[in-house]
């Protein structure tokens, strides 16, 4: 039997700015941008298969993750400090970041769920790039809130994506 991977003990307090740098936590907004990690991993599979449909399968193994999730179950060294700064970091910066991963796991999910169907490999390949080009953009604008670097106004963000999930 093995034992569970022991959890980093977290300095008080967690906002010590050197320590979210030294986790790769942008200290002006408490996220990792590693979390896009997840949905780039997602976005590769589906650029890809146009020329290796076998990555279908891959893709279709995919599954969402909120933020929490992605880091417990990573190797990411700072896992800990990552969770905890995500989870002392300013209501609406978390809203704006959780409300992208939404939209993202949302648009993922709906193209995994239309690929699972027999489609032949030009239009599953299709269905990829119409994918890729909704999340895109998406993961651009979650890098955005992650490092700090977002416009202030998210209107026009919400009613792109209103538009993208009523097709």
């Amino acid at each position: 039997m093995s034992t569970p991977a022991k959890r980093e003990q977290l300095p008080e307090p967690i906002a010590d700015e050197s320590r979210l740098v030294e986790a790769n936590v942008n200290p002006q907004t408490g996220f990792a941008s590693d979390y896009l990690n997840h949905f780039s991993e997602a976005v590769m599979l589906l650029e890809l298969m146009a020329e290796m449909p076998e990555c279908r399968e891959d893709f279709l193994a995919w599954q969402p993750k909120k933020y929490e999730e992605h880091f417990a179950a990573s190797n990411f060294k700072h896992r800990d400090v990552a969770i905890a700064a995500y989870g002392e970091a300013d209501p609406e910066l978390r809203r704006r970041l959780d409300t992208l991963a939404d939209s993202m796991n949302a648009i993922l999910l709906a193209a995994r769920e239309v690929m699972r169907r027999e489609y032949s490999e030009r239009t599953t390949a299709e269905i990829a790039d119409i994918a890729v080009r909704w999340v895109k953009p998406l993961v651009a604008r979650a890098g955005a809130v992650i490092n700090g670097t977002e416009a202030e106004s998210s209107a026009p963000l919400q009613k792109t994506i209103d538009a993208l999930l009523a097709r």
